[in-house]
């Protein structure tokens, strides 16, 4: 591992590589160990020269955003984990379209589109992740989904080429992306939204905050919707009315705000919030014979 660290500093200033950086400062859960090495990159280049590095030493490794939809184990995660965040973050709007890199927050994207005048992005104001995760996930909150606006994506494949995606080749779907399915690596992608009011975008933003704010447990960390969407039915009710309301294991709780969020009320370790997934799970099967599938996203060893 010494040796890794000094190819990487031949590509990245000292400050931009971390060493045994606990994962609970970069997820929303603020819950997970360390990563053996934590870098993060102000380049698609500086992307591609690692993952080349790790490649040719046989070292794992993950791109993470702001961590919104991660929960890390307790015993953090082996190898490099890439972090496309605020290093990566640029927006910039032309016409109708808006084009940003990977690491621009959803938040900011909505803000930029309502001050350009530009509808259509209002959805995903809320949602507290990044455009790379939202690509890869096809995000989307109250009707809306990236796919509604998705023009184009730039892509890293795991070999480290660089290639340009249109919207009907990215296979987007409820929750998936051919980038989620072949593991692509996002590194900016282009919206294209119809010209608006921006009082009335503003309105509409708002409004779908204070629902949010209403629904939601936001006082609490947590990694969004820990849950997907059965077919025919909504994970939340299925919980509720499994009687799992308030369900509680060490500082992990089922919200009794929101049944479909897995929150850290205080202290919560990965197993506690693991654990009470697999009761999670086990009870609505037990008691409706349906799968909950996770959409919180597991990274390191979790057995």
């Amino acid at each position: 591992m010494e040796n890794l660290g000094s190819l990487f500093q031949k590509i990245m200033d000292d400050s931009r590589i971390l060493i045994h950086e606990p994962m609970s400062m970069h997820t929303t859960f603020r819950i997970g160990g360390p990563a053996d090495y934590f870098l993060l990159p102000q380049s698609p280049d500086e992307v591609q020269k690692i993952i080349e590095i790790c490649s040719q030493n046989g070292t794992p490794w993950f791109v993470v955003g702001n961590g919104s939809n991660l929960l890390v184990s307790d015993q953090g995660c082996r190898g490099v984990i890439i972090q496309i965040f605020r290093n990566m973050s640029g927006i910039s709007i032309e016409n109708q379209c808006i084009r940003a890199q990977a690491g621009a927050s959803l938040k900011a994207l909505s803000k930029e589109a309502m001050e350009a005048s530009l509808t259509g992005f209002e959805f995903a104001g809320g949602i507290p992740g990044t455009l790379g995760g939202a690509v890869a996930m096809n995000a989307g909150a109250y009707g809306g989904e990236m796919k509604d606006v998705l023009e184009e994506v730039t892509v890293l494949t795991r070999s480290g080429r660089q290639m340009t995606l249109q919207a009907d080749q990215l296979e987007l779907g409820y929750r998936s992306s051919v980038v989620k399915t072949k593991d692509y690596i996002v590194l900016e992608a282009v919206m294209r939204l119809e010209p608006g009011d921006k009082e009335s975008i503003r309105a509409v933003m708002g409004d779908l905050s204070r629902q949010r704010h209403s629904k939601q447990p936001l006082e609490y960390p947590s990694a969004g919707s820990t849950f997907k969407r059965p077919q025919g039915h909504f994970a939340g009710k299925l919980i509720m009315d499994a009687g799992l309301r308030g369900y509680r294991l060490g500082g992990a709780q089922v919200s009794e705000k929101h049944c479909g969020f897995v929150v850290n009320c205080g202290g919560a370790s990965a197993s506690d919030v693991i654990g009470v997934m697999r009761h999670v799970q086990e009870e609505v099967w037990r008691q409706f014979q349906v799968e909950l599938e996770p959409e919180v996203k597991l990274l390191g060893d979790f057995s």
